[in-house]
C-alpha cells in the first residue's frame, strides 16, 4: 500500500471537527494550558507561523496522551494599523478585510491538523472582545493607573501615530522602521511604573523562562540606585531636582544640562537675550530622532541661568542639550565631565571646566572606574564606592538630598491616532468624562472615510459630537484609540471563557492560569511579555485572579531562514505552506519544521529536507501497513530499540528537543527494517509519532480496525529491564578512517573481530596487502587497525 496523504488528510480534518476531539475537558485530571502567541491576520500563513503553531500543537497532543486536561486555544490579534492601511489601499473597510484574512488563516491552520479547541476562539477586533479593553481602562482609571497628560512623545510621521517607548527600536518605529521624533501632545498613559519593582523582582519566580529574555526585561526596567539632589536656581525661588547614580562625583560638577522639553526651560529664558537661541535650538532638537540625539556630536545652548551646588556653594551654568531626554529621571543631568563620556565631549566642545574627582591618569576621555576621591572636601581620600553612601547621608542631614531608586521604564503610552483600535471610553465634558460601565462598548463607527493622512475618527462628527451620559451636557468623544498591545495583554484570560458576560470567569481563570507553556518569538520579550505581566499583576490586585504571573514556562523559537535570511515577502523568499501541503501533505510540512533544527535555533529551509521527511513517512506507512513483509528476526533487539525509543522520546519531548525525538524514531524504524517488527512495536511507533504527524498515524490506526482515535490513546511506558541488549554496534576503522559498522555479540574479542575484518569483502581490501603495525581496541565500541 502506497503513502498518498492527500487521499486521507482531509477526511481526518472532518472527523476531528465533527467528533469535537479537541474540545477542552474540565475533569478531575491535572490541567495543562498550552498557548502559542496569537497571530495578526495579515493573510496567508508563512513557515514562521507553521513553526510556532506546530511546536505548541505537538506538545498539546503529547500532554493529552499523558492524561492531562489540555486547554489549547487560538485567536487573532486583529486590530492595528496594517488593516487601516489596507483599507486605504484597497478601498475596503478594515473589518471586512480583517475578517476575510482571519478566515483564510483559520482554514490553513485547520489544514495543518492543529488541535485547537475552536470553540475558545478570540477575535480582538469584535466589540464583544474590545468592550473589555474599555472595561479595564475604567478600572485602571478608578485606581489612578490610567491618566492623561501633555508630554513629549515618540512620533512616527510615516504611521502618523505616537509610539510607546518600547515600540521605538534603535530610534526607529518598530513597525515601519521610520525615524522617530519627539512631539509634545496630550495623551493617555497606563501607570506601569507603579509596578516596576514587582515586574523586576518577580522575574526570579520564573525559573522556566530563558535567561536572555529575563535579562532583556531587567535591562528595560532599568533599576538605578542613586540620589536626588536639590539645586537652587540663582535669582529665583525655583529648585531643580536632579537624579544621579554617581553621587560620589558631585564635587566635580561643572554644569547642568537639561532636556529641550524640560518644563522650566521656556520660563527661564523668557524675555532674556537667550530666548531666541534657546527656543530655536529646542525646535531643532525636537525634530531629531532619539537615536540622533544620542549619537550625534553633543550640542547645546547656554540658557543664561545658573544653579548653586549645595556641597560647594559654587554656581554652575545651566545648558540645554539634546543628549538629555525627559524620558529618564527628571530630564536634567548633573554634568561631571571628568567621569562621564557624554559630559566630557560636551565640555570639550564648549570649553567647560573638567575637574577630576577620582584619581586617574586618563586625559583623553572620561574615567568611569573606581578609585580614591580627590577635590571632594571632607570626603577626599575615601574610596569612591564607600563615599557614595556617606555623601547621600550628608545631603539627607542637610536637607538637600535623599537616596532614591529610579527606573528606565516609563509609563505606557496607549493613545494612538488611528481608527482601527479600541475606542478610549472617555467623553470630554466640563464636569464628568468617563463612559459608565453600563454604556460599554463604545463601538467604532462604520461610516468612516479613510483619507491619505490623519486619524479617520476626527472626521466622523456624529461619533465625536455627543452628550455626556452622566450630566447630559454637550460633549465630545475621545478620538484616540488604544495601542493594540492592550488587546494582547490579557487575551490568554479570555480564552478560558470567551462567551462570559464579564472579561473572564474568575473560577475558571484560577483553574487554568497560569499558562503552563507559552511559545512565541523573542521579538516580543520586551513589548508584549512586559505588558502581559503588568496586566496580570493589576488583575491580581483587583481580586480578579489568584496568579501574579501569566506564563509559567516560556519558549522563544528561532526564525525560519531561506538563503541565509529571514523569510520575507519583500525579499521574495517566502515558502507557502499550502504548496508544501499540496505536494507532500501536511504531515511532511509539520515533520520538517519540527525536525530541521533545535527549537531555539534558526531553521534553514531545505527542499532536500522536505524530501527526506516525506521518504521517512513513506517508510513508516509501508512498515505499518505491510507488517507481513517484515517478519521478526530478533525479538530481543526489537524490544531493546522499542523501549529505548520510548524512554528517549519521552525525555526529549519534555525538554522540547523535538529534533532529537524525531531522530530517535527514525532509528527505531531503521531497527524494525533490520530486525523485523510486530504489532506492538508498530503501535508504539505510531503513538510516539502521533503528536508530530497526526494524519498518517490516525490513518494507519484506522486501517488496523480501531474505532477510536489514536489521539485518545495513552502514552506508552518503557520497561527498564528491556533496556539492555546482547548485541552492540562495532565501528571498524583503518588508519583512523571509518570503513565499516556491524552488529556483534556483546563482549566479542579483539581476535574475533580481526578475523572478521580479514574475511570481510570490503574491509579486507584495506588490510590484506598491508603490514598491520598496531590494533587499537575499545571493547564493544570500535577497533582501529593501523597499517603501514
Amino acid at each position: 500500500m502506497d503513502y498518498k496523504p492527500l487521499e486521507f488528510e482531509e477526511k481526518w480534518i472532518q472527523y476531528w471537527e465533527h467528533s469535537k476531539l479537541y474540545k477542552t475537558r474540565e475533569s478531575q485530571k491535572q490541567k495543562y494550558y498550552v498557548l502559542e502567541m496569537f497571530p495578526y491576520p495579515s493573510g496567508k500563513l508563512h513557515m514562521g507561523h507553521v513553526r510556532n503553531y506546530t511546536l505548541g500543537d505537538a506538545f498539546a497532543r503529547y500532554m493529552r496522551l499523558k492524561g492531562f486536561d489540555v486547554l489549547h486555544p487560538m485567536g487573532y490579534d486583529s486590530l492595528g494599523l496594517p488593516a487601516e492601511n489596507a483599507a486605504k489601499k484597497h478601498h475596503i473597510h478594515p473589518e471586512e478585510w480583517t475578517l476575510s484574512k482571519i478566515q483564510e488563516m483559520k482554514d490553513q491552520q485547520i489544514r495543518l491538523g492543529l488541535s485547537y479547541d475552536w470553540d475558545k476562539t478570540v477575535v480582538t477586533c469584535l466589540p464583544e472582545y474590545y468592550q473589555f479593553n474599555q472595561w479595564f481602562f475604567l478600572k485602571l482609571f478608578e485606581k489612578g493607573l490610567a491618566y492623561r497628560k501633555k508630554a513629549p512623545v515618540n512620533w512616527c510621521s510615516a504611521c502618523e501615530t505616537v509610539l510607546a517607548n518600547e515600540q521605538v527600536e534603535e530610534g526607529k518605529c518598530w513597525r515601519c522602521k521610520n525615524a522617530v521624533i519627539l512631539k509634545e501632545l496630550t495623551q493617555w498613559f497606563f501607570k506601569i511604573t507603579d509596578y516596576a519593582e514587582d515586574l523586576l523582582n518577580d522575574l526570579e519566580s520564573l525559573p522556566l523562562w530563558p535567561d536572555h529574555v529575563k535579562s532583556m526585561q531587567k535591562n528595560w526596567i532599568g533599576k538605578s540606585v542613586g540620589a536626588t539632589f536639590s539645586f537652587e536656581v540663582e535669582g529665583s525661588k525655583e529648585v531643580l531636582s536632579i537624579f544621579t547614580t554617581r553621587p560620589d562625583t558631585v564635587f566635580g560638577m561643572s554644569y547642568v544640562a537639561v532636556a529641550p522639553e524640560h518644563p522650566l526651560l521656556e520660563g527661564w529664558v523668557k524675555g532674556t537675550p537667550y530666548e531666541k537661541d534657546v527656543l530655536s535650538y529646542k525646535a531643532l532638537a525636537m525634530d531629531r530622532s532619539t537615536m540622533e540625539r544620542g549619537n550625534l556630536n553633543k550640542e547645546g545652548v547656554f540658557t543664561g541661568r545658573y544653579i548653586i551646588n549645595p556641597f560647594t556653594g559654587q554656581k554652575h551654568p545651566i545648558w540645554v542639550a539634546d543628549y538629555v531626554l525627559m524620558t529618564y529621571a527628571s530630564g536634567a543631568v548633573m554634568a561631571v565631565p571628568a567621569h562621564d563620556q557624554r559630559d566630557f565631549e560636551f565640555a570639550k566642545t564648549y570649553d567647560l571646566p573638567i575637574l577630576p574627582i577620582i584619581q586617574h591618569d586618563s586625559q583623553d576621555q572620561a574615567y568611569t572606574g573606581h578609585g580614591i576621591l580627590i577635590n571632594s572636601g571632607q570626603f577626599s581620600g575615601l574610596d569612591n564606592l564607600v563615599a557614595k553612601d556617606l555623601i547621600i547621608s550628608f545631603a539627607e542631614q542637610q536637607g538637600f538630598g535623599k537616596k532614591q531608586i529610579q527606573y528606565r521604564l516609563r509609563d505606557w503610552l496607549i493613545s494612538r491616532q488611528r481608527y482601527w483600535g479600541t475606542p478610549i471610553p472617555i467623553i470630554h465634558c466640563d464636569h464628568c468624562g468617563l463612559v459608565p460601565e453600563k454604556n460599554l462598548p463604545v463601538v467604532l463607527p462604520k461610516n468612516v472615510v479613510f483619507h491619505a493622512t490623519g486619524n479617520p475618527l476626527d472626521t466622523v462628527h456624529d461619533f465625536i459630537n455627543t452628550h455626556c451620559p452622566i450630566c447630559h451636557a454637550k460633549a465630545k468623544r475621545e478620538t484616540d484609540t488604544m495601542d493594540t498591545f492592550v488587546d494582547s495583554s490579557w487575551y490568554f484570560l479570555r480564552y478560558v471563557s470567551p462567551n462570559h458576560p464579564l472579561p473572564f470567569d474568575t473560577p475558571l481563570a484560577n483553574h487554568w492560569m497560569p499558562v503552563d507553556q507559552y511559545i512565541g518569538g523573542v521579538e516580543h520579550a520586551v513589548l508584549h511579555l512586559l505588558y502581559a505581566r503588568f496586566f496580570t499583576k493589576v488583575f491580581y490586585d483587583l481580586g480578579l485572579i489568584s496568579t501574579k504571573e501569566p506564563f509559567q514556562q516560556l519558549i522563544t523559537q528561532g526564525m525560519v531562514l531561506k538563503n541565509g535570511v529571514k523569510m520575507s515577502k519583500s525579499l521574495g523568499n517566502v515558502v507557502d505552506p499550502g504548496d508544501i501541503i499540496q505536494k507532500y501533505g501536511a504531515d511532511t510540512a509539520r515533520l520538517f519544521i519540527l525536525f530541521g533544527a533545535p527549537i531555539d535555533r534558526d531553521l534553514a529551509w531545505s527542499d532536500e529536507g522536505i524530501e527526506g521527511c516525506f521518504r521517512f513517512l513513506k517508510r513508516v506507512f509501508k512498515l505499518c501497513t505491510s507488517l507481513s513483509e517484515f517478519p521478526l528476526k530478533d525479538e530481543k533487539q526489537l524490544q531493546y530499540y522499542t523501549h529505548k525509543t520510548i524512554k528517549a522520546v519521552t525525555e526529549d519531548i519534555q525538554r522540547f528537543s523535538y529534533n532529537t525525538a524525531i531522530s530517535r524514531m527514525m532509528e527505531l524504524v531503521n531497527a524494525m527494517y533490520q530486525f523485523g517488527s510486530n504489532q506492538h512495536a508498530c503501535q508504539v511507533l505510531l503513538i510516539l509519532l502521533s503528536p508530530f504527524v497526526p494524519f498518517i498515524t490516525e490513518e494507519i490506526w484506522s486501517l488496523w480496525g480501531h474505532k477510536t482515535s489514536i489521539h485518545q490513546e495513552s502514552w506508552p511506558d518503557y520497561d527498564d529491564a528491556k533496556l539492555t541488549q546482547d548485541h552492540v554496534t562495532i565501528v571498524f576503522m583503518v588508519n583512523g578512517k571509518l570503513r565499516h559498522k556491524d552488529l556483534f555479540s556483546k563482549g566479542i574479542s579483539k581476535e574475533t573481530l580481526l578475523d572478521f575484518a580479514h574475511q570481510h569483502e570490503k574491509l579486507s581490501q584495506f588490510i590484506s596487502t598491508k603490514n598491520i603495525q598496531n590494533v587499537i581496541f575499545v571493547p564493544d565500541k570500535l577497533i582501529n587497525i593501523v597499517c603501514s
